[in-house]
């Protein structure tokens, strides 16, 4: 999967599960996600965490999920190419 398909991908999921009036357009990679989406709260991460491993094929650990994961679009985006490559 593309760069560019694993970001819209990840984008796509954030709108689904927060119910965003959003399209993947619309959600910049610099869009803040912790503290800044009300929606987005700890059980709304381990909805996305349970999304993306089960669209993208790995497991999570506890020990790698931290708030700087969670900080931006693109630091979730990075962590999902992280553990694709791994």
């Amino acid at each position: 999967m593309s760069n560019l398909d694993v970001s819209s991908t990840v984008k796509q999921l954030l709108i689904d599960i927060l119910s965003l009036d959003l399209e993947v357009e619309q959600m910049a990679d610099e869009t803040l996600l912790l503290g800044d989406i009300p929606e987005f709260d700890s059980m709304a991460i381990v909805s996305v965490i349970t999304a993306l491993e089960e669209t993208f094929g790995f497991m999570a650990e506890d020990d790698e999920l931290s708030a700087e994961v969670f900080e931006s679009v693109a630091s979730l985006v990075d962590f999902v190419k992280e553990k694709q490559a791994a």
